[in-house]
């Protein structure tokens, strides 16, 4: 069935001349005659049966649906020309798109994304955010990492590490202290983390003692926001050392009880089955698992 899609030379046309809401600069801009901007327009026009631009002596103006068009139409070709832009790049290069959830990826992955540069020059990696998992069909990834129990259809997946979160704060919070007893933990400012919202009461059940309260507190979704979050002496937060490298050995947090919450759940690389047998995805996956396997040693 033939889709009812007006001329690409329309639409962009349409687009420049809505963006300076002119047919004669959109003209210059696109290296054609003010007639036949007017011509492109007018047959989209007539195919869409509305009138996009009113006309006057003064010039045109964008009426509402022409203006409520031309923001989708733009917002369209832009997508149209990165998937333009990066097919080209990748022509004839070899590359891996990894969804990643975003701190593991900024504070873990990308400071040893280097050393795989290096062993593998003619292997480039792109990283995107992404927090839960997804359709691989639906979308241009090559694998994905994510936290989680490794349910995810259709995929291979390979075990990296645990969290073992243990509770942080500013040295300020400490007023001296070395470490906190749960207790004492319990009466400071809980910071939550929302795709965690149990993460709390687990630390304290794990320890032994119930806490009311132990699910209210400031929620936010990164753990980078969580790490900001308890800099600035706003609470004490659950959150994975190896997230938090920097900010420990700075001593702009601390440990304030070394009591580490462990969890089923882990971070997985998650690789769909069509793409297994590929030899960038299979060099990339060795060269993880090793990497995860020498920092859990090492921790």
């Amino acid at each position: 069935m033939r889709r009812k899609i007006p001329s690409t030379t329309a639409l962009i046309c349409f687009e420049a001349a809505a963006r300076h809401e002119s047919f004669t600069k959109a003209a210059q801009e696109l290296a054609l005659t003010q007639g036949a901007v007017c011509r492109q327009i007018g047959g989209l026009e007539a195919f869409l049966n509305v009138e996009l631009f009113r006309r006057s002596r003064r010039g045109v103006k964008l009426t509402e649906a022409g203006l409520s068009y031309s923001r989708q139409v733009a917002a369209q070709l832009d997508a149209v020309e990165r998937d333009t832009l990066s097919v080209m790049r990748q022509q004839g290069a070899n590359v891996i798109e990894l969804a990643v959830v975003p701190t593991f990826g900024t504070q873990w992955l990308l400071p040893r994304l280097k050393d795989f540069q290096q062993r593998h020059p003619d292997v480039t990696v792109n990283l995107t955010n992404r927090t839960r998992p997804f359709l691989f069909a639906d979308t241009t990834f090559d694998a994905a990492i994510y936290f989680g129990d490794a349910d995810w259809s259709g995929t291979q997946s390979h075990r990296l590490m645990g969290e073992n979160p243990v509770p942080v704060c500013s040295p300020a919070l400490l007023a001296g202290q070395s470490t906190l007893e749960a207790e004492r933990i319990a009466q400071l400012p809980l910071l939550q983390q929302s795709t965690r919202p149990y993460a709390w009461r687990q630390w304290f059940a794990s320890t032994g003692i119930n806490v009311e309260c132990d699910m209210t507190g400031p929620r936010y979704e990164l753990f980078s926001m969580l790490a900001q979050a308890a800099m600035h002496e706003m609470g004490i937060a659950l959150i994975p050392p190896f997230l938090i490298q920097r900010e420990l050995q700075e001593g702009r947090l601390v440990v304030a009880n070394r009591y580490a919450l462990t969890s089923d759940k882990a971070y997985y690389l998650m690789i769909p089955e069509r793409k297994v047998e590929s030899a960038s995805l299979r060099a990339f996956r060795d060269w993880l698992v090793s990497q995860a396997q020498a920092y859990s040693a090492q921790a």
